[in-house]
């Protein structure tokens, strides 16, 4: 997706600022991808590598963000799908009811469900099941990033301003990328941050079809919601990265470790499922 340049109070925003389907940016969405590959079982990897025969980069990280282009190389596809990169869960005490949530499945909860049953059923053309593959990993890092489950009457974020080192941005762009380019490390240096970190416990046990998306989404809520998380003023600072920094990279973590066993389960030989 084209990235958009911000101008505020005369200076160049020093971050990026994605529309308000786009999570984690292309960073975020490759740590994640890199962390489920990671723990990948032997016949995942191989699933995986025969359904993305044929790609540029026929890895997780390198079809990441593909979900995110859509709107470029496929308008219609994009327009469709759009929806599917969010649910707006904040306005009811972050708790996800489908019926009046997710309108006819239109919503990145019911997303992961479906794409990931196309996923898992192998009697369904490889095409459709690797762009399926495609969607999963694309949205269950969409589903971690807290603007993506948060309020529906600010666009998750998008319409709250705010400065920080003196540029200007919004929140959900500075959830998206902007506290991670605030460190200034590399993609490597970036995976052994996140990657050496335990996920943290899942309450929904282990990973079933169709998945706990809605936990996740739940929990990715709460920490849009928590205090501080919406300054008080539009000007916030390094204390402001201190503090929620890390609940940003504890989201990747989980991210990618539910990734991998989401993709375990779905790519399993059918007798083992």
């Amino acid at each position: 997706m084209l990235l958009r340049i911000l101008l505020c109070g005369g200076l160049l925003a020093a971050f990026a600022l994605p529309s308000s389907a786009l999570a984690w940016g292309k960073l975020g969405h490759r740590l994640v991808a890199q962390i489920a590959e990671r723990d990948l079982t032997p016949a995942a990897r191989a699933e995986v590598s025969r359904l993305l025969a044929g790609e540029p980069d026929p890895t997780l990280p390198g079809i990441a963000s593909w979900a995110d282009d859509l709107r470029e190389h496929d308008p219609d596809l994009g327009k469709r799908s759009a929806p599917w990169h969010y649910v707006n869960i904040g306005e009811s005490n972050c708790r996800y009811e489908a019926r009046r949530d997710c309108p006819d499945g239109n919503c990145v909860v019911e997303a992961i469900k479906t794409q990931t049953a196309i996923l898992a059923d192998r009697t369904r053309p490889r095409a459709e099941r690797a762009q399926a593959l495609k969607f999963v990993v694309h949205f269950t890092g969409d589903a971690h990033q807290p603007m993506h489950a948060g309020y529906g009457h600010d666009r998750g974020g998008n319409d709250q301003q705010i400065n920080f080192r003196g540029r200007g941005t919004n929140l959900h762009a500075f959830w998206d990328s902007g506290m991670l380019n605030s460190q200034n490390l590399s993609g490597d240096a970036w995976l052994a941050r996140i990657g050496a970190r335990a996920p943290s416990a899942n309450p929904s046990g282990p990973v079933r079809l169709p998945p706990p998306a809605a936990d996740w989404a739940e929990a990715a809520c709460r920490i849009a919601l928590a205090p501080g998380v919406y300054p008080r003023r539009a000007r916030v600072n390094e204390a402001y990265v201190t503090a929620h920094l890390p609940q940003a990279e504890q989201e990747l973590r989980d991210a990618g470790a539910r990734l991998g066993a989401l993709l375990n389960t779905a790519l399993a030989p059918p007798a083992q499922r």
